[in-house]
């Protein structure tokens, strides 16, 4: 291991492919996690408000996440 005591824009080299794929993986789970999320806050404003039930806020979930995987994919 090596030992940098300079400044960091003297340092180690970076790995800037892997800082790519990084940033590529985690803007991807940002997008699908928002994604999920807003479809189980409607999910459960429909079961809850919307008088449709458990199983109906389910469907309503489904739906919407399989819509918006197949919509933004």
């Amino acid at each position: 291991m090596d030992n940098h005591s300079g400044p960091v824009e003297t340092g180690a080299p970076m790995d800037y492919a892997e800082h790519e794929k990084t940033y590529e993986k985690f803007l991807a789970a940002a997008k699908w996690g928002s994604i999920h999320l807003v479809a189980l806050l409607i999910a459960m404003a429909a079961g809850f408000f919307g008088g449709v039930g458990l199983f109906g806020g389910l469907v309503v979930f489904l739906v919407l996440a399989v819509a918006g995987v197949f919509l933004l994919r």
